[in-house]
């Protein structure tokens, strides 16, 4: 059974630039699958997408068991949208934001005047509700953005990349509402570069570049793809990374990887601790200094990196330009 969201084959283009390829998505109900990858990786192109905003070159979507293509109008009702840039009136206060977007959705003046009321308290703003949104800080305009995204209790959220920008305590703030709104039963898909967000949030992990999806699973299930433990050791002089890599690729466990400008040697190891003590007293006995050395799992970072060859912020088509297509496809057909 499909889930809440849930996308085959999805096509589109700008020009001669392959934004979606083929992108298949399911979200099941009351979960958070991360949509993952670099800049112009086809992230917001996908989202605008399944929101409505944009009309794919070819390819199904169905979010909240309603037809995108066909029935956009009903699939409006039935979602929220935060994007990468607070969407908010800076000459209205925050109360008067959460107002107006509840009389938007045709809500009468009381409820929307209650919603907005309940929705202050719940992203700690109620202090600063009256004052005009061009005062609010970075962090409080994000909070006030998602507050309006969820003035209608959507049962399917999309965030595309909500936490840039922020500074950490914002980000963890947002994080622990995210988590509340999914408890309570909402679905949510998630855009985002930051690998330990993806990590900490998501159910399932979407990982796309260039427009294709490149692999998919939990956080583990693709740690997993790179293997377990490894020892990283960083020697201090250039002229022992030759020695460093001949024994750990004596004692680990798979093939080793140097990086020649940070002097620093890897392999796949079994027997975490015990070997990392035999691995420092062989170094040790070859004469070798070391700087750094440690035992460690991978991350979602070593994941991405082995699967697209780049870093999360790296990417083929600059992610304002992806946006600034996906704005023009969009006004082009209006």
């Amino acid at each position: 059974m499909p889930g809440a969201i849930h996308a085959e084959g999805l096509v589109k283009t700008f020009g001669e630039v392959r934004a979606l390829d083929g992108v298949d998505l399911d979200v099941p109900e009351g979960t958070v699958l991360g949509l993952l990858g670099p800049n112009g990786a086809g992230k917001t192109t996908a989202v605008r997408v399944l929101t409505t905003l944009l009309r794919p070159d070819s390819g199904t979507a169905v979010v909240a068991g309603v037809d995108v293509l066909k029935y956009p109008n009903e699939v409006r009702r039935s979602i929220g949208l935060s994007g990468q840039f607070a969407a908010v009136d800076e000459y209205l206060t925050g109360r008067e934001n959460l107002r107006m977007v509840g009389q938007l959705y045709q809500m009468g003046a009381r409820e929307a005047k209650s919603r907005a009321d309940e929705l202050l308290e719940r992203f700690h703003l109620a202090d600063a509700a009256d004052r005009t949104a061009k005062t609010y800080s970075g962090g409080m305009r994000r909070r006030l953005d998602l507050a309006a995204a969820l003035v209608v209790s959507p049962p399917v959220m999309f965030m595309d990349e909500p936490t840039t920008g922020l500074d950490p305590r914002n980000r963890q703030a947002l994080w622990e509402v995210i988590q509340e709104l999914v408890a309570g039963g909402t679905t949510l898909l998630l855009t985002t570069q930051y690998l330990e967000e993806a990590d900490h949030l998501a159910h399932d992990i979407c990982v796309i570049d260039r427009g294709k999806v490149i692999a998919r699973g939990t956080s583990d299930q693709l740690k997993a793809r790179i293997g377990g433990e490894r020892v990283e050791v960083v020697v201090h002089e250039r002229e022992h990374i030759a020695v460093a890599e001949h024994v750990l690729s004596v004692l680990g466990k798979g093939e080793t990887t140097v990086r020649e400008h940070t002097r620093k040697v890897t392999v796949p190891v079994v027997g975490g601790a015990k070997l990392l003590a035999e691995v420092i007293r062989e170094l040790d006995t070859r004469g070798v200094e070391i700087d750094d050395i440690g035992l460690r799992r991978p991350t979602l970072d070593d994941v991405f990196i082995s699967l697209t060859g780049h870093g999360a912020e790296d990417g083929g088509l600059d992610n304002g330009l992806e946006s600034g297509l996906a704005n023009g496809a969009h006004e082009g057909g209006k």
